[in-house]
C-alpha cells in the first residue's frame, strides 16, 4: 500500500499526518519512537486531500472549534487493538477514562494491561483520543507525544468544556 504524508505545526509540536489513497492511517509525533507504529515509508504529498482535511480539522480542534473528527480512518493493528481504538473514540471530548474503565467498556475487565499496550500503539494520536486515558489514581500515564503534550491536550479540552 502506498502511503503519503505531510507535516504540520501544532501547539503540541510538529505532527506527521500519514494517509493511504482512501483514509488517514497515522498521526505521528516529531519525537516518535521508530518501532511504535510500523508503516511503509510514505511519500511527501502536501496536497493529498485526506491530509489537507486532517490538518484543517486538527487546526479547528486546537482552536476550540471542533470536538470530534470526521475523517476516514484506516489504523493498522490486531482485532483487539482496533477494538480498543474504537472504544477510545467513545470517550467524550473533555472527559477522561482509566485503563480499567476502557477494559470494562470492551468487555474485558481483566485486560487493563493489554488495553494499556493497545492504547500505546494507537497510530492516530489526537484523532483517536488516547490522551484521554489516565491512570486509575487520576495520574497522567505514558503517551507517545510525551506527558507535556498529553497534559496540554487535556487542558485544551477542559478549557473548551468550561466555557
Amino acid at each position: 500500500m502506498t502511503l503519503f504524508y505531510k507535516e504540520m505545526e501544532s501547539p503540541v509540536g510538529k505532527l506527521r499526518l500519514i494517509a493511504s489513497a482512501h483514509a488517514l492511517v497515522a498521526v505521528l509525533w516529531e519525537q516518535e519512537r521508530p518501532d511504535r507504529v510500523k508503516l511503509e515509508p510514505p511519500k511527501l504529498a502536501p496536497d493529498h486531500p485526506i491530509l489537507v482535511e486532517a490538518e484543517r480539522q486538527l487546526v479547528e480542534y486546537f482552536f476550540n472549534k471542533r470536538t470530534d473528527f470526521d475523517l476516514p480512518l484506516e489504523p493498522n493493528g490486531s482485532e483487539f487493538q482496533k477494538k480498543v481504538w474504537r472504544a477510545l473514540r467513545e470517550i467524550p471530548f473533555g472527559q477522561t477514562r482509566s485503563y480499567l474503565d476502557l477494559a470494562k467498556a470492551i468487555g474485558s475487565a481483566s485486560a487493563s494491561r493489554a488495553v494499556g499496550l493497545a492504547n500505546g500503539k494507537n497510530p492516530l494520536s489526537i484523532i483517536v483520543p488516547c490522551h484521554r486515558v489516565i491512570g486509575s489514581d487520576r495520574s497522567l500515564t505514558g503517551f507517545a507525544g510525551g506527558l507535556k503534550a498529553k497534559a496540554a491536550l487535556l487542558a485544551l479540552e477542559s478549557k473548551a468544556t468550561d466555557g
